[in-house]
């Protein structure tokens, strides 16, 4: 879930060489796309947050499951490679953006109405061809130790008063996505100028999102830029007290506000059609939308269902910005921005 991308400008070139993924939940080696093997299901998801969920989707489909692991970027490149001649019959990404990708080339099936009607309109392909699953809000981090409270718009960022004071994840999938969205938003130019500001202002960078929670909860930096899911996730271990950091849910429809989801598609060409197509409703069903909701700290998007988490804003409630998820798959561009201005 939270894999670096730095190689997905190479790994189209690469997909055909890449070794095998790990696999998990049944499935025999080889014929793996065969009517006795059941189905498989690539997983940009992390596995040790989503095994415990499709571990159960054997009993769910009916019939046996494979799942293989690996970045959701990666994954995206490797079926685009693959074509007609995948063994994937679903995608189960960690992000819109590598959805959008396979959507873009035809890659994906068209899914029925009373499936994509579970969700919000925002939260799925607007061709019908992917949906979302589960959400996760960007949000500043802030230490109120150190600052009285967190800037209204990321683009706040790059004033002198926030120099060597924020924390970023540069090889995390959702910092890059999140900068796929501004590009949508704000346009090319202002996108580079924001990435140098930041760059200029001494913006520090983190291997990960929980190093830049870490980093703002021991005032090491002010402010960070991570998914709202990372601090609930350390006020549930530590409890309320023992996290000194807060969240700010930024105003304005701010490109820092971005609403990403994980979600899945069908695969075009499945000899497996019905048994993905159940597996996909197994992960809106209230099940699995209350595990993503108590046991990963995501927003359930499927109707029905509402999140449980102590002190989690409801997602209506937020002001993200408008955009088509889909458009943010253009991953390429934005590591070649990001290299560019030397954030990476």
């Amino acid at each position: 879930m939270r894999n670096p991308l730095r190689r997905f400008t190479s790994v189209l070139a690469v997909a055909a060489l890449l070794t095998p993924l790990a696999t998990a939940c049944g499935g025999e080696d080889g014929d793996a796309g065969s009517d006795d093997a059941g189905i498989v299901v690539y997983s940009g998801r992390n596995e040790k947050l989503v095994q415990p969920l499709l571990d159960k989707l054997e009993k769910a489909v009916g019939t046996g499951v494979e799942v293989r692991y690996g970045g959701s970027a990666e994954l995206a490149a490797q079926l685009l490679e693959e074509g007609d001649k995948t063994e994937a019959d679903l995608f189960f990404s960690q992000d819109a953006g590598a959805l959008g990708a396979l959507a873009k080339e035809g890659r994906l099936d068209k899914l029925p109405e009373p499936v994509l009607g579970k969700v919000p309109a925002q939260f799925r392909g607007s061709g019908g061809d992917w949906v979302g699953v589960s959400g996760r809000v960007r949000v500043l981090a802030y230490n109120p130790d150190k600052v009285d409270k967190a800037p209204d718009s990321v683009r706040d960022l790059t004033k002198p008063e926030w120099k060597g004071k924020v924390g970023y994840a540069p090889t995390n999938a959702s910092f890059q996505a999140f900068v796929t969205g501004m590009r949508v938003l704000d346009g090319e130019d202002a996108t580079r100028k924001w990435l140098k500001g930041m760059k200029d202002n001494g913006v520090k960078a983190y291997d990960n999102n929980n190093a830049v929670l870490d980093a703002v909860d021991s005032g090491e930096v002010s402010v960070g830029l991570i998914n709202h899911y990372y601090w609930y996730e350390k006020v549930a271990e530590k409890g309320a007290d023992g996290v000194t950091a807060k969240l700010h849910f930024l105003p304005g429809g701010d490109p820092g506000a971005l609403v990403n989801v994980a979600g899945v598609g069908l695969l075009k060409g499945s000899g497996q059609r019905d048994a993905a197509l159940k597996a996909a409703e197994f992960l809106l069903s209230a099940e699995a939308q209350t595990y993503f909701s108590d046991e990963t700290k995501e927003y359930p998007l499927a109707a029905g269902v509402t999140s449980k988490v102590p002190d989690l804003p409801p997602l209506e409630s937020l002001k993200a910005p408008e955009i088509d998820l889909g458009k943010l798959e253009s991953l390429q561009e934005t590591l070649a921005m990001l290299q560019e201005a030397g954030m990476v």
